[in-house]
């Protein structure tokens, strides 16, 4: 499957350009089906994207929030995807969404995640996922020598939140499995940096998606990935 690149002159512009056009798809979502689901990630580069799209006009009691992969930490916690979230985007207009944790205080993350698949209700596709990368080329959880990463790409399993541990993840994972990605109605990877662009332009290169989870978006993802990327 092919991607678009989309380029701009930098952060700013990318993320008011990205939120118009995240707002745009979750409007078109809610008025075909009366409601519109967004999955989004963690870490510092969507924090300026988060505080634009919190500031789109659009009929927000009707839009899901959740997120594409959470580390097994309390929503309090710095390091929580939830924390970021809920600082960035869960303000302004976008504070009358209905959000969606990952986490939950259970026994174990394999609780949370049976918990989590169970509450996320996943029926459809969503409607915008907006993905991230790191500079190992992975990308949700996927992570190269993850101890689940074989059935987190299997697109033959059921779409779900499953555990991830790998090397670089740090802490205990959860995920969304790319059988539950792979067909939004907008799928975006946000990355910002020379650096981050030098690991693309490597994954575009390869196909194996072991060693680059990232590729197995690029690759094999229902639609074209959109690609947005400043310097």
């Amino acid at each position: 499957m092919t991607s678009k690149e989309n380029t701009f002159e930098n952060g700013a512009a990318l993320a008011t350009t990205l939120a118009v056009t995240v707002a745009a798809a979750l409007s078109a979502a809610v008025a075909a089906r009366g409601e519109a689901s967004i999955a989004v990630s963690g870490g510092s580069t969507p924090k300026a994207f988060f505080d634009a799209l919190s500031r789109e006009a659009l009929d927000w009691e009707k839009v899901t929030v959740t997120l594409v992969d959470e580390r097994f930490v309390p929503a309090d916690n710095p390091r929580s995807n939830h924390l970021l979230v809920a600082t960035h985007l869960l303000k302004n207009a976008a504070a009358k969404a209905r959000f969606l944790p990952l986490f939950s205080a259970a026994d174990s993350a394999e609780e949370a995640a049976e918990r989590a698949t169970e509450a996320a209700a996943l029926g459809q596709p969503f409607d915008v996922v907006v993905l991230g990368m790191g500079n190992d080329g992975h990308t949700a959880s996927f992570f190269p020598g993850g101890n689940h990463l074989a059935e987190a790409l299997d697109l033959s399993l059921p779409r779900r939140v499953m555990t991830m541990e790998a090397e670089g993840a740090g802490e205990t994972r959860l995920t969304f499995s790319f059988s539950s990605l792979q067909d939004a109605r907008l799928l975006v990877l946000h990355i910002e940096g020379a650096e981050k662009k030098a690991v693309l332009d490597k994954a575009l290169a390869g196909k194996d998606e072991a060693e680059m989870p990232v590729r197995a978006v690029l690759n094999r993802a229902a639609s074209p990935v959109e690609i947005y990327w400043a310097p």
